[in-house]
């Protein structure tokens, strides 16, 4: 047993990256036999399952001692891990892509696959945080929302991939070969990341504790800093290799998993705690981070209706996270909140292209769920 935590953090961040590494290339390989936009939600959710494993834990503690520590905590890592993925995750994608070519990055129509149910776990979240608290029916919403996502991409069709290295390998392998080799390396990566997350973040919490750092942030930043490690580093991958378009995908993906399932999960884990069913209450504080996640959303969102993220966006989108590190003041919290609401109003209001483009991207969206119902009749 290692005992160090300086030394446990290294043994088992390294086995995270190394089941990252092993994601990818499944990720990529397993394309040959669904859709792209149904790979890219599969290693999206096995990208999460730290964060999962870390809210889980969290929620489950708060239910079992409700007057305990915990309780105030519960949504912290989650709050701090959307704000990572967006505020850190999509700027480093583009950078890497804008770094080879000095163009904007440019979307499909089907996005609207992942921005619609998107667009409206964010609206909810506004309303969570008038509420004080995650309801169970919030669960049930977000659980449907997350459902309908699966569902569609489900559905999406199947294009020849350009593989390379050891995707490459693996996709020449025979079908049924093929196949138990890609789910061998998805359950063997998803079983190294679920056990080492919680001991991962353990040994970071027992590092900075001692230095004095303040427990809430810990869970909200430096804990989604180890859970994260997989989805960032399986989208530098990926863009490092020339696919930033699907590396942005599966970021956004990771955004809808997180703010969808992740969200639902926190209350339904702390009333199976608690013993009864409950909503999930949030302090002060904890209402605070929400809505200033709620808030960075919103403007992610607006950012990308029109197709299209470009170097301005990104370096907003950056600059706005980064120095919100600085200043932890509920104030300060609130201003953020204005910035990016004010941000979303002025980029939607600019011109009339922006909101026809999200009666464009909604048009698209329930075409492909009447196309799927159409492939079921058929």
């Amino acid at each position: 047993m290692v005992l160090n935590p300086i030394l446990n953090t290294l043994v088992f961040g390294l086995g995270i990256v190394s089941a990252a590494f092993l994601i990818s290339w499944a990720c990529e390989a397993v394309q040959k036999d669904i859709s792209k936009a149904l790979a890219i939600a599969f290693v999206a959710l096995i990208a999460v399952l730290p964060e999962y494993t870390v809210d889980v834990i969290l929620a489950w503690k708060a239910g079992a001692d409700p007057t305990g520590p915990y309780i105030h905590y519960a949504a912290a890592n989650m709050t701090g891990a959307n704000r990572l993925l967006v505020g850190l995750g999509w700027p480093l994608v583009f950078f890497l892509y804008w770094a080879k070519t000095k163009k904007s990055l440019i979307f499909e129509k089907s996005i609207s696959m992942e921005l619609i149910p998107l667009t409206i776990a964010t609206l909810l979240s506004f309303l969570i945080f008038l509420q004080g608290g995650i309801e169970i029916w919030h669960s049930v919403v977000l659980i449907g929302i997350f459902i309908l996502y699966i569902w569609m991409i489900s559905h999406s069709e199947i294009e020849e991939p350009d593989l390379l290295g050891p995707a490459q390998s693996i996709g020449l392998l025979k079908k049924n070969f093929r196949i138990s080799i890609i789910a061998f390396l998805f359950i063997f990566s998803a079983s190294v990341i679920l056990s080492s997350a919680e001991p991962f973040v353990e040994s970071l919490l027992d590092t900075g504790e001692s230095l004095g750092v303040d427990k809430f942030i810990l869970i909200q930043w430096v804990a989604p800093l180890a859970s994260e490690a997989p989805e960032l580093l399986i989208a530098s991958l990926l863009a490092f290799r020339g696919h930033a378009l699907w590396a942005m995908i599966v970021l956004i993906s990771s955004k809808v998993n997180h703010w969808s399932l992740l969200v639902a999960s926190l209350p339904i884990t702390y009333s199976i705690s608690y013993g009864v069913p409950s909503p999930l209450p949030l302090d002060a504080r904890q209402l605070e981070e929400f809505l200033l996640t709620s808030a960075q959303s919103l403007f992610a969102i607006i950012l990308l209706i029109r197709l299209r993220l470009n170097l301005i966006g990104s370096i907003t989108l950056f600059l706005l996270f980064i120095t919100q590190l600085f200043f932890t003041e509920p104030n300060a919290r609130y201003v953020y909140v204005f910035i990016y609401l004010a941000l979303s109003l002025f980029l939607l209001f600019k011109d009339k292209k922006g909101i026809k483009q999200i009666g464009v991207l909604l048009e698209d969206f329930l075409n492909r769920i009447k196309g799927s119902n159409m492939k079921k009749l058929y």
